[in-house]
This record gives C-alpha cells, structure tokens and sequence, in this order.
C-alpha cells in the first residue's frame, strides 16, 4: 500500500503538499518566542496598572472585555459565519471562559499585585503542564512515560527553592503563592478543555466566545456600574524616568498587545509547529518576563529564585513530553 495520504484523490495530495512546503520551523519559533515576549512584557504592564489603583477584578474585567471586542470585531469583519454558535456549545464555552480565562487572569493578578514577583508568578502557573499529566495519568487513566516523575520532582524541588521554605516560613507571600498555583490549575483546566474543544470547533472562533463569557461572568461578578471610568485618566509613572502616561494606555496595552497579539501569534505559530514543541518554547515566558520586570521595575530575584525556576522549567519541558497520547490543545491562548 502507497505511503501516500488519501486527501482526496491528486487535488486532494496537492493541496497536501502545498501545505508541508509552507511550514517553515523557523517562522514557528519565532512566532512562538514573539507571543512569549509580549505576554512577558505585559506582566510589568499590569503591574503598573494595579499599582496604580486599579484592582485585579477590574483589571481582568476589562482585558477580557477589550480583547473579546476585538476578537468578535475582527472575526465579524473577516469572517463572519466562523462566529455562528449553537446552543448546545453554550454551556462548554461558559465553562471555558470562566475556568480557563477569567479565573485564571484573576488569580495571576491576585499574585502579581505587590505579592510576587512577575517572573516567580509565572513560574508557579506554568506548572500547568504537571497537573495535566498528573490528571491524565489519575483520572483519564492514560498511560505516561517515567519521565512524568522526573518532571514531578524537578517541579516540586524547584518550587521549593523559588519560595525559599527555609526562611522562616518560606520568603514569598502565601496568599500570592496559593493565587499562582490556583491559576495554574486554572490553566491546566484550560488546556484539556481546550484539547476537547478545538477537536471540533474552530480555535479561533472558540477563543473569542470564551472570551465573551470570561466578560459576561466578570460584567457580572464586578458590575460596570461600580466602576469610575474617570480612572483610566489618570496620568500614572510608569518607572522610565519621569514619564507619566494615562491608565487607558496601560489598558489598551494589556488588551491589545498583551492578549489579542500574541494570541494570534500563537495560533500563526501552530501552522509551523507541533503543539507540544510550541508549549516547550513558550517556556522562555518567564525567563522574559523576569528580565524584564528587574530592568523596568527593579524586581530583583535571588540567586535561589532564578535556580530553582530553572529547574521548574526544566520539570515543565519534561511534562510537556510525558503524555504518550497526541494532544491537540492549543498552546499559550490564555496569556498572563
């Protein structure tokens, strides 16, 4: 039998070909390092904006809000029969949106807003990947390479050095590092819903709903009506100097280029790259987000944090390798 695909007939195989000629590894790194770096970037940006009053439930209400506008928008302008979307989907993208997008946006603000560093944040979040194995293995009763044990151990012992235990009940604030590790099992719920989800449904159309119920749960859990949208303002420091610059603008970042963006990066990252490679290369995430935050913001982390992160990182990079089963879940689409 021909090892040739059956895609319908020679069209079919042309069309095919056309597409392996058209992935380009490179371009999928780069993308991948790009949607990285501004989610990176934008961790310091939210910073300033709590620090500038804004509390984490609005904060996250009105990236929600922003980036599902925009998504609904664009999608509507380019493409509008891939927002249809029947009632029976209603309740997976409501879970979906809530879990995976406003609660885990949530509780990485909780974290941020004067508890942990952005880069240490991060690190505990990006754990997600060891409560997905954990629960495959645990739950869906999938089989997992020994290597999950390793990437277990790594996770733990570096999470250990991150926090610092020996220092009299360990060096970071508990409540921003319950909040961080809640947001990483938000994100790990995220990944295997969206693993079901996108078997079925367009990615990008599955996005942009979730993102309209992640507004509509927190339009509702922090009504507009309580806000005072003279905040946004508000000329606020911005740590470069003297330069000062209104809220809206700080917001507007965090809409645009700190979700929307790098989304679509991501998602263009995926035509050039496995999933799991895209997962293993946005690990450089925090590496980003901590360099950044310590030039912009002076958050400096000991010798201790940046070693026990890298070994986090490194039990991640093995738990992202450790399901035997092909996963289809979209790296990166929630973005910190």
């Amino acid at each position: 039998m021909s090892g040739r695909p059956r895609v319908g007939g020679t069209a079919g195989y042309g069309r095919y070909i056309a597409r392996v000629l058209a992935v380009r590894p490179a371009v999928g790194y780069l993308l991948t390092l790009a949607a990285a770096a501004l989610f990176g970037i934008n961790g310091t940006v939210s910073t300033l904006a709590l620090e500038a009053g804004i509390p984490a439930t609005r904060l996250v209400a009105l990236r929600c809000t922003g980036a599902a506008l925009v998504l609904v928008v664009v999608l509507a302008v380019v493409s509008p029969a891939r927002l249809r979307i029947r009632w029976r989907e209603v309740p997976f993208v409501a879970v979906f949106g809530v879990v995976g997008i406003a609660l885990t946006q949530f509780l990485y603000y909780v974290a941020i807003d004067g508890r942990l560093p952005v880069g240490v944040a991060l690190v505990f979040e990006m754990t997600a990947p060891v409560f997905i194995a954990l629960y495959v293995w645990l739950v869906r009763r999938e089989h997992v390479r020994s290597r999950l044990w390793l990437a277990l151990a790594l996770s733990l012992s570096g999470l250990v050095l991150v926090a610092q235990v020996w220092k009299g009940g360990g060096a970071l604030d508990l409540l921003g590092v319950v909040a961080a590790l809640g947001g990483a099992v938000c994100l790990a719920a995220y990944y295997l819903l969206g693993e079901r989800g996108t078997a079925d449904r367009d990615p990008v159309a599955l996005t942009a709903w979730s993102f309209v119920a992640a507004a509509v749960f927190w339009a509702v859990a922090a009504p507009w009506w309580q806000f005072d949208p003279g905040t946004l303002t508000e000329r606020v420091p911005v740590s470069l100097g003297s330069a000062e610059v209104p809220v809206w603008v700080l917001v507007g970042w965090i809409c645009a280029l700190g979700a929307v963006v790098p989304f679509w990066l991501s998602l263009a990252a995926l035509r050039h790259l496995p999933p799991t490679t895209a997962g293993i290369v946005a690990t450089a995430e925090p590496v980003i987000a901590s360099i950044v935050a310590w030039l912009w913001v002076e958050q400096v982390l000991t010798g201790w944090q940046v070693a026990g992160g890298a070994v986090v990182l490194t039990g991640i990079v093995l738990a992202q390798t450790a399901r035997t089963a092909t996963s289809t879940v979209v790296p990166e689409t929630v973005p910190s």
